[in-house]
C-alpha cells in the first residue's frame, strides 16, 4: 500500500498513454510497408470496433438424431468464435412431463456446454408446453427458469443492448398455451411494462437486437395479438436493429419495417420437409456482424465450417486410402448372346482406414432388363472391417444388352466431421457364355471403326490381367491419316506398355524399373490406306518391334513392369482417368494380347485371322456385336465396351454401330 501512495501523480496519464490506441500514439499514420518500390499502393483495413454473434434456429420436432446436427453446429461455431450465441426458442422436444423433461434439457445443456463462449436461451413452445394430464400453473416454465433462465431478460455487450421477449406467455387466467388465436398470441401488460423500461435504458445503445421464439409479426399466422404496439416500441427507440425469431422452422426475411429488419431462422436438427439451400429449409445458423455504423448478416449451413488444422498428414492419408479403396470381386456376370442372365454376385469391400465408414453399394442399369436383389445394402465398417455384399442377379433376353455396374458410396466418420467420398462406378465383371464355333466362324469379316479422337474399345482392368515376364501386343491396322501421335493398343500413363504411332512411324514401349524402353521401327512411316500388321514383343530382356512380320527395331530391356490400375484401350491412349485421347483414324483389326513372346528372330509371316490358344489373353475379332459388347474369343471370354463413335464395319459395306 506505501508503495501505491508513493506514485508520482503523473503515473496515471502515463498508464493512460500507454493505454491509447496505436493509431492515437504514432505520430505517423499507418501504412502498408514494404520494401518494393512502385508497387501498386493497397489499402488498409478497417480500424473500426467489430464483434460477432451467432444464431441458432430450432432443435425440436425432427427425429432424434437431430442432436447430432446441433453438435456439429456447436463445433462450426467454435471454429469461428463468435463473442456469443442467442437461440431462437424450442430447445427440446418437450411436450412430457416433468421427468421427461428434466432429460431432454440435461442432453441439450451438455451439448451446449461445449461451446467456447456464452449462449443466451429463448423459450420456445417445445420448452414449455404440457403433455400427460392436467398441467400445473405455467406448465413448464418454472422448470425451464430453473434449468435455462429467465422467461424474458436483456443484457448489454460491448455497447449494445440484446432483449429476449417470451412469446409463450398465453391465456394465464385459463392456464391454456398455444398459438392458434386469441389471447394466446398477446404479451402480457407485465412483459410489455418491462420491455419499455428495458428500451428507456437502452437508448444510449448503438444497436439493440430482440429476440423471440415466434415470429408474432406474420398475422396471418397469429391472428388477434398485439406486436403492433410491441413494434410501435420498438420503433420509437430508434436503435432497434434486428427481430430474430424460429418456431416455423423456415428461413424468412420480411423486410426491414421502420429501420428495424424481420427475419425467421430455419432449423439446427429440427423437423422440415427436406434440406434444400434454396427452399429455406436448411440446417444452419446465422452469424451477425456488428460494427458501430452498421450491422449485416450471413447465414452458414451447419457442417459447412471446416477447421483448417484438421487438414493433416494423418487425415490426407486416410482420405487417400479410401480414393484408392481396393474392393474384390465375386463371381462374374454370364451372359448368353440372347441376353438371358441368372445368378450371383458379390462385392467385398474392406476399411483400409483407423475410422469408421459408411458405406453404400447399390446397382445402376441402363439396361432395364436386369433386376438385382436387392437393389441396393448399406452397412458401416469399423477400421480394418470387411464386408462382402452380396445381390442376385437376373436377366430377360429382350432388348439390347448393357452390362451392369455398381455403384459405391463411401464416407469417413472422421473425429469432428464426415468426409462425402465422391461416387466410385464398379462395373460387374461379365462373361459372355454360349459362344460355339459357329458364333465366331458365320457371318461376315469385320474390322473396328474409330471415328473421332476419343474413340477407343476399352477393356475394364479386372478383366485383362498382363502376368510379369514375356508377353505380346499385336494388331492389324488401316490408317485414313497419320497425325503426330496414336494410340493403337495402349494401357500407357508414365507405366505399363503400349503399341504407338508417332507420325506415322510404329514404336513399341514398356515401362521397365520406372521407365520406359522403347523399340521404334527403322522403317519410318507406314502407308496410307493399307492395312498393316503390328507387334510389340518383351521377351523378359529385349523389347522388339515387328512390321508386317519383319523386325524393325529392337533395344535390350529387363526389369519389373510398372503397373496402373487404367484400362487397356484398343485404338487409342488413355489418360490418368482411362479416358481415350490420340484415337486412331482409321481402322483395327485382329487385336491380340498373349502371355508369351510369340514371336522372335527376323522375320515372320502374319495371319490374317488369329485363333485362341492357352497362351491367349484377350483376342478381338470385330466380327459381332453381343448387344453393345465387343466379345473376346480367348479362354478368359472377357469383352470390350464402346467409348465414344466406334463401329464395326464390313469389308466394303455400311457400318454397324455398337451405340
Amino acid at each position: 500500500m506505501r508503495l501505491v501512495r508513493r506514485l508520482p501523480c503523473s503515473i496515471p496519464l502515463l498508464l493512460a498513454l500507454v493505454c491509447l490506441p496505436a493509431s492515437i500514439s504514432h505520430a505517423d499514420p499507418p501504412t502498408v510497408e514494404t520494401s518494393r518500390p512502385g508497387a501498386r499502393v493497397l489499402p488498409l483495413p478497417k480500424g473500426d470496433d467489430v464483434f460477432h454473434f451467432a444464431v441458432f434456429g430450432d432443435r425440436t420436432g425432427g427425429r432424434p438424431e437431430g442432436v447430432a446436427v446441433l453438435r456439429q453446429a456447436v463445433r462450426d461455431t467454435n471454429l469461428l468464435d463468435p463473442d456469443l450465441v442467442m437461440t431462437v426458442g424450442d430447445l427440446i422436444n418437450g411436450y412430457n412431463r416433468t421427468e421427461e423433461w428434466l432429460a431432454e434439457a440435461k442432453e441439450y445443456r451438455a451439448i451446449m456446454g461445449r461451446l467456447a463462449m456464452p449462449w443466451y436461451p429463448v423459450a420456445g413452445n417445445h420448452d414449455i408446453y404440457w403433455r400427460g394430464g392436467k398441467p400445473p400453473e405455467g406448465h413448464h416454465e418454472a422448470n425451464y427458469e430453473q434449468q435455462f433462465g429467465p422467461l424474458w431478460y436483456s443484457f448489454r455487450h460491448k455497447g449494445c443492448v440484446f432483449v429476449v421477449l417470451y412469446s409463450d406467455e398465453g391465456d394465464r387466467a385459463k392456464n391454456r398455451k398455444g398459438w392458434r388465436n386469441g389471447k394466446v398470441n398477446r404479451m402480457s401488460e407485465a412483459q410489455l411494462t418491462w420491455l419499455r423500461a428495458t428500451l428507456e435504458k437502452a437508448k444510449d445503445a448503438r444497436h439493440v437486437f430482440v429476440f423471440l421464439h415466434h415470429p408474432r409479426w406474420i398475422s396471418d399466422f397469429y391472428p388477434d395479438g398485439n406486436w403492433d404496439a410491441v413494434h410501435g416500441l420498438l420503433k420509437a427507440n430508434g436503435n432497434v436493429r434486428a427481430v430474430i425469431a424460429g418456431h416455423i422452422h423456415r428461413r424468412r426475411y420480411d423486410g426491414k419495417r421502420d429501420g428495424i429488419d424481420y427475419m425467421t431462422m430455419s432449423v439446427v436438427g429440427g423437423h422440415t420437409p427436406y434440406l434444400q439451400q434454396g427452399t429455406g429449409w436448411l440446417n444452419h445458423f446465422n452469424v451477425v456482424t456488428v460494427r458501430k455504423d452498421r450491422v449485416s448478416y450471413a447465414t452458414i449451413p451447419v457442417g459447412a465450417t471446416l477447421d483448417p488444422k484438421a487438414m493433416t498428414p494423418a487425415h490426407w492419408a486416410e482420405v487417400d486410402a479410401l480414393r484408392s479403396l481396393a474392393v474384390e470381386h465375386d463371381g462374374v456376370v454370364r451372359i448368353s448372346p440372347k441376353g438371358d442372365s441368372e445368378g450371383e454376385y458379390a462385392i467385398k469391400v474392406t476399411n483400409p482406414t483407423k475410422r469408421p465408414i459408411d458405406v453404400v453399394l447399390g446397382t445402376e442399369r441402363e439396361d432395364r432388363a436386369w433386376w438385382f436383389t436387392p437393389d441396393h445394402a448399406h452397412a458401416r465398417l469399423e477400421p480394418g472391417a470387411s464386408r462382402a455384399f452380396r445381390f442376385r442377379y437376373a436377366r430377360l433376353p429382350r432388348g439390347t444388352i448393357r452390362p451392369p455396374r455398381f455403384a459405391l458410396d463411401v464416407d469417413y466418420l472422421g473425429p469432428t466431421q464426415r468426409v462425402t467420398m465422391p461416387t466410385r462406378a464398379l462395373p460387374a465383371r461379365l462373361r459372355l457364355v454360349g459362344l460355339d464355333d459357329a458364333f465366331w466362324t458365320g457371318g461376315t469379316d469385320h474390322a473396328l471403326r474409330l471415328g473421332s479422337d476419343r474413340a477407343a474399345v476399352r477393356i475394364p482392368p479386372s478383366l485383362l490381367f498382363v502376368p510379369d515376364g514375356p508377353f505380346t501386343v499385336e494388331g492389324w491396322v488401316k490408317a485414313e491419316k497419320l497425325p503426330r501421335r496414336i494410340g493403337v493398343l495402349a494401357k500407357t500413363e508414365r507405366s505399363e506398355f503400349g503399341l504407338f504411332l508417332y507420325e506415322g512411324t510404329p514404336s513399341f514401349e514398356v515401362h521397365l524399373d520406372g521407365k520406359y524402353q522403347r523399340a521404334r521401327s527403322r522403317e519410318g512411316k507406314i502407308a496410307v490406306g493399307e492395312w498393316i500388321h503390328v507387334a510389340g514383343v518383351f521377351d523378359g530382356s529385349e523389347v522388339r518391334i515387328y512390321v508386317n512380320g519383319k523386325l524393325t527395331g529392337r533395344k535390350a530391356a529387363e526389369g519389373k513392369r510398372t503397373r496402373n490400375a487404367l484400362p487397356f484401350l484398343i485404338g487409342a491412349d488413355p489418360d490418368r482417368n482411362g479416358r481415350p485421347g490420340s484415337s486412331l483414324p482409321g481402322w483395327i483389326d485382329e487385336v491380340r494380347v498373349s502371355k508369351v513372346a510369340r514371336y522372335e528372330g527376323e522375320s515372320f509371316e502374319p495371319q490374317a485371322r488369329f485363333a485362341p490358344d492357352d497362351d491367349t489373353l484377350l483376342l478381338m475379332h470385330f466380327d459381332r456385336l453381343v448387344g453393345t459388347l465387343y466379345p473376346d474369343h480367348s479362354p478368359k471370354r472377357v469383352h470390350g465396351v464402346p467409348r465414344g463413335p466406334v463401329s464395326i464395319t464390313p469389308r466394303n459395306a455400311a457400318p454397324q454401330t455398337s451405340r
